[in-house]
């Protein structure tokens, strides 16, 4: 058995290192992603582009407008003069704010009287602009506690200070609630569930189109050993582009990698049993290596959808939130930031693991049921 697996594997590598462009998809494709998402994919909103509407043009405008250019948040790409010219850039999406201070601005307060001061946002992206004005309040709080305090020293003569609640926050394992760390661990499990779906999704299909099925289907090589040789290349693929992407997220990226190297791989190993589950049994039921790439993606996407690598489960309808629970992704997504972030052990993780070992388990069972049928 071991001498049939092993002369398997061996004809497997021989045929996915033969084409040249397979080693880029394999090796150069994970890390290109790794740096897309650790660079690009944040929801860290920062230098936002802000027009200026001051109408009032005083001392206490300015003194609003400088804590703005002075916070890291905004950036001051033109002071306006005209409605018009304001509704053209946040037209245009020049910029995604506008601040507009009306005149008698800087008079309302000197009397004690409520300033009104408005922001208008580009609402395009919901997220993005609920950061912004989420932004301008804590900008504004602090600036409009400065105004009463100094009023209460003008008419008392007494700097008092009124009580309040001092809010002191504390945020656990993302101590700078960087959204690269949170991004780049999760690009390890779309990278290994894309490459390896898609190399087992041809493993079958490939043989049929070459010829080679009825030969292999002569000689005295079992089921097993069939489905072992098809599967091992590709998961060892899986391993190497797991160390391949940690490597870049630990010492790249700076990404903290509290918990197990040795759990990581092990939970690794429980949910390739579902994504090469999953491919086997695509490439079983396809008749082209085109139909089995298109196949593939057809799973790929709605799995990345509804894993919540991007938007929260919870937020999902109830009936999507249900249809999550036969998702592969959705459970390592939350191993693997349990490790990275957390350093949780598999006394935390056992029900995903578990979870992930029932379904890999399933998977390969409706995968070698298709599969004898193909070979019968």
């Amino acid at each position: 058995m071991f001498e049939r697996v092993s002369r398997m594997l061996i004809k497997e590598f021989i045929q996915i290192f033969r084409d040249p462009r397979m080693k880029g998809v394999i090796f150069f494709m994970p890390l290109v992603q790794s740096f897309v998402f650790g660079y690009a994919v944040t929801t860290d909103v920062t230098h936002i582009p802000t027009a200026i509407f001051d109408l009032d043009n005083s001392r206490v405008s300015r003194e609003l407008v400088s804590r703005f250019v002075n916070s890291r948040y905004f950036e001051i790409a033109e002071h306006v003069s005209r409605e018009e010219r304001a509704k053209a850039l946040v037209d245009r999406g020049e910029v995604k704010a506008v601040l507009r201070i009306n005149k008698g601005f800087g008079e309302a307060l000197r009397k004690g009287q409520v300033a009104l001061l408005q922001v208008i946002v580009d609402g395009t992206d919901s997220n993005t602009a609920g950061i912004i004005l989420d932004y301008v309040g804590h900008i504004t709080a602090p600036f409009s506690e400065q105004v009463l305090m100094t009023r209460i020293l003008k008419i008392t003569g007494q700097k008092l200070k009124p009580g309040r609640v001092e809010l002191e926050t504390r945020a656990w394992f993302n101590e700078n609630l960087e959204s690269r760390n949170y991004y780049v661990p999760g690009v390890m499990a779309l990278v290994v569930m894309l490459v390896t779906l898609m190399l087992a999704s041809m493993a079958v299909v490939r043989e049929k189109e070459m010829g080679t099925l009825e030969q292999i289907m002569v000689t005295p090589i079992t089921q097993l050993e069939f489905i072992l040789g098809k599967t091992l290349p590709f998961a060892l693929i899986g391993f190497a582009d797991v160390i391949l992407i940690t490597g870049v997220a630990v010492y790249w990226f700076e990404v903290p990698l509290r918990g197990s190297l040795t759990l990581l791989l092990a939970a690794t190993a429980l949910y390739l049993l579902s994504t090469l589950g999953v491919g086997l049994f695509i490439s079983t039921v396809s008749r082209t290596q085109q139909q089995a790439m298109m196949s593939a993606f057809f799973f790929y996407f709605p799995a990345v959808l509804l894993s919540g690598f991007m938007f929260p489960i919870a937020n999902m309808p109830e009936v999507v939130q249900w249809m999550t629970y036969l998702n592969p992704l959705r459970y390592f997504l939350v191993i693997i930031r349990g490790i990275f972030l957390k350093g949780v052990g598999p006394e935390i993780l056992w029900p995903e693991m578990a979870t992930l070992a029932l379904l890999g388990m399933a998977m390969l069972w409706f995968a070698a049921r298709r599969l004898q049928k193909t070979l019968t």
